[in-house]
């Protein structure tokens, strides 16, 4: 038998708020599976201060950082996705980026995240990033060994996949909103839209506060039913004649994997660079009143995945 491969599986899921990180691991470590599957691998929580227990991990062949947006301009502000600093740095890594994508717009890297990622990333190996706009913000700091191959969730998104995909508006819809991104007006807009267009209409809770956010709103619709917050309930909801229609960017992604038809509201940078690069159907919040004749338009879905840039970058590990 061979030499058994030792990995380490940054986990965006473990200790999560939101059940979108489930999402996201699920995809990473399905594209990993062939490796996975002949390796003793460990699981640690991106979302956690790091523990002097990574100091068993100083060996390991492969640190995977699985996803999520991750990484940021600033790292030495307070808020941080990923909590690192220079001082675990030589714990942490060298890391290899799975489909990890860059927080938010205009928060360019400083002098400190430069250093802080020249310790973690490895030098060694491409990393896979989120999206073009990722790529470029890393390419500022010096790192070549970079390729856009997407978020692992869409790696499956073929051609073929998408051409199982209805092009017309089913009977019911499931949709999602944002807890932490709330525009009262648009979002109630939203769920008026779906009431009038759809005979059943389900709001999956994906965030911890999601809920607490659709009362706010004040939907008095019966047509409204709350899916539970986990990821059996809503596959459930998802093996239905349905639609997916929200601000939630991983929820949608997990419809277009159970091949149903997807529109998702970009309210950030994740939904709004996912459809320039890879054509994502997509409509910005702030045009919610577009939302309407799109669904009850025919559309084909044709997410252009980079294959290519998919199999260089896992051929490395073959």
């Amino acid at each position: 038998m061979k030499n058994i491969k030792k990995i380490v599986l940054y986990n965006p899921a473990i200790s999560s708020l939101n059940m979108g990180d489930h999402i996201i691991f699920d995809g990473a470590n399905n594209q990993l599976e062939d490796l996975l599957n002949q390796a003793f691998v460990v699981e640690i929580s991106t979302h956690l201060p790091v523990s002097r227990y990574l100091r068993h991990t100083k060996d390991f062949d492969y640190k995977f950082v699985c996803g999520s947006n991750l990484l940021r301009g600033k790292m030495n502000r307070l808020f941080r996705q990923w909590d690192i600093n220079i001082f675990n740095a030589s714990q942490v890594g060298p890391c290899i980026l799975v489909g990890t994508g860059w927080w938010q717009y205009g928060d360019e890297p400083n002098l400190y995240t430069k250093k802080l990622y020249k310790k973690v990333l490895s030098s060694n190996y491409y990393h896979s990033v989120r999206d073009s706009y990722t790529e470029k913000q890393l390419n500022k700091m010096g790192f070549n060994n970079v390729i856009n191959t997407g978020c692992p969730t869409m790696w499956s998104l073929t051609k073929e996949h998408c051409r199982d995909i209805p092009k017309e508006k089913a009977k019911e819809v499931v949709c999602t909103i944002t807890d932490y991104n709330q525009d009262i007006e648009r979002d109630s807009k939203l769920f008026q839209i779906l009431c009038d267009n759809y005979e059943n209409v389900y709001l999956w809770i994906q965030g911890t506060k999601d809920y607490e956010y659709f009362q706010k709103l004040n939907i008095k619709n019966q047509k409204v039913q709350i899916i539970s917050p986990n990821m059996k309930s809503y596959d459930s909801v998802l093996e239905k004649d349905i639609d997916y229609v929200g601000t939630r960017l991983h929820a949608g992604v997990r419809a277009l994997q159970k091949k149903k038809r997807t529109i998702i509201i970009g309210i950030d940078n994740r939904a709004i660079e996912k459809q320039k690069d890879f054509n994502l159907t997509c409509i910005n919040r702030d045009e919610i009143e577009a939302l309407e004749e799109k669904i009850n338009s025919i559309f084909s879905t044709e997410i252009n995945m980079p294959i290519d840039n998919i199999n260089k970058w896992k051929s490395q590990f073959k």
